[in-house]
């Protein structure tokens, strides 16, 4: 174990002339990165560019196939996950690893039980306890400890993953895509710990595709781009804009980052009337063709229930669906996707792919149909279309075959998009497109969103990020508590006004 209280260097770590290779792919090429105590780093890149090959290469999870890493300046090899942790290396991911059926104590302290008893040991139960509640209190987050951790919401479950981290005295946290599932309000919770960790003199490395957080919570900055070191800045004193970032990320200009079209609004597709089922109550609104429909609202507004009850995987107590001006019953999933109803989940780890299916398989699942020749699959016809989809979405991979758990999560979202898409839907409903995407990518869904309403498709866009709503819809309904306050035209919207809103501040009728 390493001093860091005894060892005096400039940088906690540094890693010198980085090189990962795959089959295929050369993940990372001549990488440096270094990160100081009590300092938060930023690591940005597209997916594919390098980062999480990275991270898991500091955490143990991967072997370098070149280069150095350098711990308090002594040199060391990290061959593990427990070998990391045991350094003071420790990571807060996007899916938290979580027990759900323990609490948040048993949780903190896992393979870190204090113990009592000379001969037979047993756990300390009282010291476990009480010190858990001491570290959310620290955190500045006050929770009952023995609560079952899946009882939790995703903010507090967030929590208990950085106090697991501080129980291993963890002088290197990693964050990946921390706010990407939590609120505004919970975000500004969490950047509130995160100062409170700087000023222990914890240094954190802080992935993020919000590149308008880096003001709020950084202090450097290095950016990747297809496996390369770009560059390395300090954020305060070089001043980079965000423009500056995004062209460093992608390697080209964006010359939009919402580039709506305007599509002459066809004849209504789907009609929901008076509909109530779970947290919802009392929906009515139409999609036409050729339309983007925007719903927003606070987490927990009933957005996902609605759009899910729609697809047939929730309960519906009262109400009618219409679709192409016919009443419908959608008893189940299947029934939504033989009328035309695709939905792209917010989960697309549990709800959109197949983990253990290869990309091509997951591309083709929702309309196999459209692959077959006679009997058979035709395998000419396989290829061409997920070739095509893994061209237009960017899919970093080594190939069709490759199982999707091992991609990027942003790379799986693409596949999951990739997969409805392929399946010619006439209403493609979207639940956080965008999460966890980098800014070149969320271009790419825009543009693919556009190809769908030109084509005459009915979009329904579920996002918690008001500029992508603003941004993207022609349309736009605000959910609170499971209830429509508002139906606005984009032209009359603004983020103050869809806030009100959103915390039941009025309602339009």
């Amino acid at each position: 174990m390493l001093d860091s209280e005894t060892i005096q260097d400039e940088y906690v770590l540094e890693m010198r002339h980085i090189r990962k290779e795959f089959p295929g792919v050369l993940a990372l090429k001549d990488v440096d990165f270094t990160l100081k105590k009590g300092e938060v780093h930023a690591l940005l890149g597209e997916n594919g560019a390098g980062k999480s090959t990275l991270i898991k290469i500091i955490t143990g999870a991967y072997k370098s196939d070149g280069g150095e890493v350098k711990l308090y300046g002594e040199s060391l090899k990290i061959d593990d996950p427990i070998t990391a942790q045991n350094y003071g290396i420790s990571a807060v991911y996007q899916e938290f690893n979580l027990i759900p059926y323990l609490d948040a104590a048993q949780n903190i302290y896992l393979r870190k039980q204090p113990l009592v008893g000379k001969k037979l040991k047993f756990i300390d139960k009282k010291t476990m306890y009480e010190n858990s509640e001491r570290m959310l209190k620290e955190l500045g987050i006050n929770i009952n400890v023995k609560i079952p951790v899946r009882n939790l919401s995703v903010a507090y479950q967030q929590m208990v993953e950085i106090a697991k981290a501080l129980v291993w005295n963890s002088k290197i946290i990693i964050f990946d895509e921390p706010t990407a599932v939590i609120t505004e309000e919970e975000s500004e919770k969490l950047f509130k710990v995160i100062r409170t960790l700087k000023e222990k003199g914890v240094a954190i490395i802080y992935i993020s595709h919000r590149l308008e957080e880096l003001n709020l919570i950084g202090d450097r900055a290095t950016i990747l781009r297809d496996g390369e070191h770009i560059d390395t800045f300090d954020i305060e004193k070089d001043n980079v804009d965000i423009d500056a970032i995004i062209r460093k990320m992608v390697g080209r200009d964006l010359v939009e980052k919402f580039p709506k079209v305007k599509v002459p609004v066809g004849e209504e597709i789907l009609s929901v009337e008076h509909l109530t089922g779970d947290r919802f109550k009392d929906i009515s609104f139409q999609l036409h063709r050729g339309e983007i429909l925007g719903i927003t609202g606070l987490v927990g507004a009933g957005r996902t229930e609605i759009v899910k009850a729609i697809f047939g995987d929730g309960r519906i107590i009262s109400g009618d669906i219409f679709f192409n001006g016919k009443k419908v019953k959608i008893k189940d999933p299947t029934d939504a996707i033989k009328l035309g109803i695709s939905l792209v989940p917010e989960d697309r780890k549990n709800e959109g792919l197949v983990q253990i299916l290869s990309i091509e398989n997951n591309i083709i699942l929702a309309n196999q149909r459209r692959f077959l020749k006679g009997a058979l699959f035709s395998n000419s016809k396989i290829k061409k279309a997920c070739n095509d989809m893994v061209g237009k979405m960017r899919i970093v991979t080594s190939g069709l075959d490759k199982q999707v758990k091992f991609l990027s999560g942003g790379n799986q979202q693409k596949v999951v998009l990739a997969k409805w898409l392929t399946a010619y839907s006439q209403v493609v409903i979207f639940d956080e497109p965008t999460r966890g995407i980098d800014v070149g990518a969320k271009v790419e869904v825009y543009n693919l969103m556009n190809q769908l309403v030109e084509n005459g498709v009915g979009i329904i866009m579920i996002s918690s990020e008001l500029p992508e709503v603003l941004g993207m819809s022609d349309r736009i309904i605000v959910l609170y508590e499971g209830k429509m306050t508002a139906e606005l035209m984009t032209n009359e919207a603004d983020q103050d006004r869809i806030l009100k809103f959103a915390t039941g501040g009025g309602i339009v009728k």
